[in-house]
């Protein structure tokens, strides 16, 4: 096999297993056996069941992808836009709408910091624009992520604050639209009456992770967006650091629907893998390649060699994989979108792509439902009197808790095991764990409960159970 390293050209290599069997791989030891010294230059597609297409390249075929372009980013005939490329060079097509069901999209964006989230991010809030699509976003990085969609979308928030409202007034819109379309006799959403309309949060993890002060509610309103605005035309979108279920407000129900919809997976940390497939993102059978954080191969170098590493290794950002789309273990990765080098100030080709006309709004008919914070969304004193508002709701509401409580902790059994493991300094066995969590303040629990949630947290992949009845956090 060695020789099939030193070609030019591309080798394709069709693989099948027995019947029977489930085809599997371990990428070090395939390159191995195929003498290629560099694994970002071996591409590995599965079928999650017998098969496998391994592609050898003479160099990694996404170490540069070209620049994204306003023609891309016009939907299709079925509601797609092109996005990237997959490692074989044909396009990837992400749906932001589903003529043929008449269904608003539910959208995922994965991936750890330094990925290339925010970029690709940009790309589809570009396309909204391109498309007329109504385009609300919360940037939880203090609006940093993405600063030129600033002016460039229908209302913006960067609070948590700003998001609740924005969700609130989503999905006010949503069933005000139920309402006037069933009235009218309209079971589903058609383009070319109300606009379609996009809810997005930037950053949603830091909404709804532990501890966050607004997750009860972002998680139900996010829930309902789900569940009432497909047919209507309101579509919900997040973009997250992991793909933890605990990130996700905790909920198995905003779960579910989400996946459903289009789900990105830019480069991902060791442990999200297998909480990937137990919450069904990926199927049981598929396999990712993982994406290196530079494209610089491991080399060994004697002491007595000359070796330069200066140089920066050209970064992975923006590779992925479009889990929800038809080649969900083809390595793919997002087309360049903006300056290449930082700039001090809004970056101009992003500008160029959003273009100088204005935004689309929300239709007229809607503007009574979406409420005080839409028709203040461009009076930053009259917005920061309502973000001050939530603010003051959640601070009764957390008195009220406390006093329902006894000033004990409500928190819940799973994070209260959490906590206890997290505290301590070595695995813990479940009796230990069961003195700690009582001793927390907390309502006392019993051993068999205790037991219960553990073995729930192991399966969810928050915790692992070690040998001797010992736990530890994962």
């Amino acid at each position: 096999m060695s020789t099939l390293a030193a070609v030019d050209e591309v080798v394709e290599l069709m693989l099948e297993v027995p019947q029977g069997q489930v085809i599997s791989y371990d990428l070090p030891r395939l390159c191995s056996a195929l003498g290629v010294d560099d694994p970002t230059r071996v591409a590995v597609e599965t079928d999650g069941a017998r098969r496998a297409i391994v592609t050898i390249y003479p160099s990694n075929p996404l170490a540069q992808v070209r620049a994204v372009t306003r023609e891309d980013l016009v939907m299709d005939r079925h509601g797609r836009i092109i996005t990237g490329v997959y490692h074989n060079g044909r396009p990837v097509r992400k749906r932001l709408f589903d003529p043929s069901t008449g269904s608003a999209q539910r959208f995922l964006l994965f991936g750890t910091t330094g990925a290339g989230k925010s970029r690709a991010l940009q790309i589809e809030l570009i396309a909204e624009k391109i498309n007329g699509i109504v385009t609300w976003l919360a940037d939880l990085k203090e609006g940093q992520s993405v600063p030129e969609a600033r002016q460039n979308v229908d209302f913006y928030g960067s609070s948590q604050e700003a998001a609740i409202l924005i969700l609130r007034s989503g999905v006010a819109v949503a069933h005000e639209r139920m309402r006037r379309y069933s009235a009218a006799g309209r079971n589903s959403f058609a383009l070319g009456g109300d606009p379609l309309l996009h809810v997005r949060v930037d950053e949603a993890n830091r909404l709804l992770e532990k501890g966050a002060p607004y997750r009860e509610e972002a998680t139900h309103l996010i829930k309902e967006l789900g569940r009432t605005g497909r047919s209507v035309g309101v579509g919900v979108g997040l973009a997250a650091q992991a793909a933890h279920l605990e990130e996700l407000g905790g909920s198995d129900t905003l779960r579910a629907m989400l996946k459903e919809g289009e789900v990105t997976l830019l480069r991902w940390s060791g442990s999200m893998m297998r909480q990937l497939v137990s919450d069904g993102l990926l199927p049981a059978g598929d396999q990712l390649m993982p994406i290196p954080k530079t494209l610089r191969p491991r080399t060994l170098v004697s002491q007595f060699d000359a070796f330069d590493d200066e140089d920066d290794a050209p970064g992975t950002q923006g590779t992925g994989y479009l889990l929800s789309g038809p080649h969900p273990s083809s390595m793919m990765r997002h087309l360049r979108v903006g300056s290449i080098a930082p700039t001090p100030g809004l970056d101009p080709e992003i500008l160029a792509l959003y273009g100088d006309d204005e935004p689309a709004r929300l239709e007229k008919a809607s503007y009574k439902a979406a409420g005080e914070a839409y028709a203040a969304r461009h009076d930053p004193a009259a917005m920061a009197a309502l973000c001050q508002a939530v603010q003051n709701e959640q601070a009764k509401q957390d008195a009220k808790q406390t006093a329902a409580t006894g000033g004990r902790s409500a928190k819940g059994m799973a994070d209260r095991i959490l906590a206890a493991l997290a505290a301590a300094d070595a695995p813990m066995a479940a009796d230990d764990i069961l003195e700690a969590v009582n001793a927390d303040g907390g309502r006392e629990t019993k051993l068999g409960g205790l037991r219960n949630v553990l073995g729930v947290l192991v399966n969810r992949g928050d915790i692992d159970r070690l040998e001797r009845g010992l736990y530890a956090p994962a």
